[in-house]
Parts: C-alpha cells; sequence; structure tokens
C-alpha cells in the first residue's frame, strides 16, 4: 500500500523549496521562480492545493523525493 501524498499549496510548496536550499530569483504574474545552484523550477501561485501532477513535477525538477516534502514542512 503507498503512503498517501499530501496535496500542497503554492506558498507550501515554495516554503519546502526554500528549506531544500532555493532562492526565489522573482515573481511575475502568476509563477514564482526559484534556483538553487544548477536547478531552476517555476510554481505556478494561486493554486490552492496544486494539482498532483503539477506538484510531482515541481519536486522532480527540484530534485526532492516525493516522500520528502513531509519532512520539509
Amino acid at each position: 500500500m503507498t503512503a498517501r501524498v499530501p496535496r500542497l499549496s503554492s506558498k507550501e510548496m515554495i516554503r519546502i523549496l526554500e528549506r531544500a536550499g532555493f532562492s526565489v530569483v522573482r515573481t511575475r504574474g502568476s509563477h514564482c521562480k526559484l534556483r538553487h545552484q544548477d536547478r531552476t523550477v517555476i510554481v505556478p501561485l494561486g493554486r490552492d492545493p496544486l494539482k498532483l501532477g503539477t506538484q510531482a513535477d515541481v519536486l522532480r525538477q527540484a530534485g526532492i523525493a516525493p516522500d520528502r516534502p513531509q519532512e520539509l514542512l
């Protein structure tokens, strides 16, 4: 049985990424760009909660395991 993935808001996703070492580069329109070393991730704003596919894609781009966001909240 697989663990249930928590649905995250845009603010929670940004907080998780910041705790993982990312920093906000800019916010433009409805998207926030974060960067850490050679990785860049864009988070859509105003989505509460994020769609599961979008959430999984942002975590994959950031190199964060799907079960790790709970630790970083």
